[in-house]
């Protein structure tokens, strides 16, 4: 049984976290952090818990989160590098939420989150925590940089074409239209997260550029190889009035090749042996709904006319989009079965 810590228990993703290490057969949490909550017991915040545990609050106490096994951020951007270090030092695995380690590109990550790296070279050698893409190197890291939730979709809908088969697509004519619920914005007080302003609404948002833009970007290069040749997609987040759930459609201009070749197989060989990916038959169309609460991506194909393809790629994402995948990161880094404490079946209707 390891010792788990969680910095940043209040938030969405940080109690999402919570409700499934409770469950976890291999980890307990004993640590669980709020600077706004010291001493207050988590179910009387998020009284779904009350009955599975007794955890109250407490401040940020780098001792104690020290005497972990493997520390979760599920904080701003920023906070996780500042402590990485020191637990490190101590021998406690770091998982961070936010983007700390997600861009090894200084530059972009500088450019896209206002700040400067506080620890470059432990960056270097942290592992992006794209489970099913990145599986033998977060097995072997110390530190994960969990992947944003719109780029999951993006990646595991496109790796087979570019992992495989780089010649199948042309990748300067990809558009990515995405769509997330609310909590995708996180559990803060916000004039544009209220109710009346989100219900009966639909908006586009980051349209001139967005955070995830970059980290799709450089994670394409590494899956496929290729670079300078992503540069130019187009990505457009939109915000939808629902609690849960992200939707990508992803649209593709094939080459001869990959007209002629039977995209729906290629898929499924490649997905196969994974868990967490569903590739559904031919002519299907994944909800959101199907997925909420699980540690679930699904993926359908479409080829509306010659030389087109559009991928449908749908999780929930605070799970699969966020605290599932950092499970399944740390199912990996300790040895556990990759699946322990995530076989929650999405909760429908």
């Amino acid at each position: 049984m390891i010792s788990v810590g969680i910095v940043g228990g209040t938030g969405y993703t940080g109690v999402e976290l919570l409700r499934l290490l409770l469950r976890h057969p291999n980890a307990q949490v004993n640590v669980l952090t709020s600077r706004t909550e010291d001493g207050r017991r988590v179910d009387d915040m998020f009284p779904s818990l009350r009955g599975h545990t007794d955890l109250k609050y407490s401040d940020l106490n780098i001792d104690e989160l020290k005497k972990c096994d493997v520390v979760f951020f599920a904080t701003p951007h920023g906070v996780a590098m500042k402590h990485t270090e020191e637990l490190l030092a101590a021998n406690t695995k770091v998982i961070d939420l936010a983007a700390d380690f997600r861009l090894q590109d200084l530059e972009q990550f500088e450019k896209w989150y206002g700040m400067q790296h506080a620890c470059p070279e432990i960056l270097k050698d942290s592992a992006y925590g794209l489970s099913e893409l990145n599986r033998d190197k977060i097995k072997n890291a110390k530190v994960i940089g969990n992947p944003g939730c719109y780029p999951t979709t993006v990646q595991l809908g496109l790796a087979p074409l570019f992992k495989q088969a780089a010649t199948l697509v042309k990748p300067e004519s990809i558009i990515i239209d995405a769509k997330s619920g609310v909590s995708g914005a996180g559990r803060k007080a916000s004039l544009g997260m209220i109710y009346s302003e989100n219900a009966d609404n639909f908006k586009a948002y980051g349209v001139a550029g967005h955070r995830h833009h970059p980290e799709i970007v450089e994670a394409l290069e590494n899956i496929s190889g290729q670079k300078g040749v992503f540069d130019h997609i187009l990505f457009v987040p939109h915000l939808v009035p629902m609690i849960r759930g992200m939707l990508s459609t992803i649209y593709i201009d094939l080459t001869d090749e990959g007209d002629a070749a039977d995209l729906q197989s290629l898929y499924e060989q490649f997905y196969a042996n994974e868990t967490f990916v569903d590739v559904m038959p031919a002519g299907s169309s994944p909800e959101t709904r199907s997925v909420r609460g699980a540690n679930q991506l699904r993926i359908a194909l479409y080829k509306p006319q010659p030389k087109k393809l559009i991928v449908l790629s749908v999780q929930d994402n605070l799970v699969k989009g966020a605290a599932g995948q950092a499970v399944q990161n740390m199912n990996l880094m300790f040895g556990f079965a990759e699946d322990a404490g995530l076989q929650g079946i999405g909760l429908l209707p």
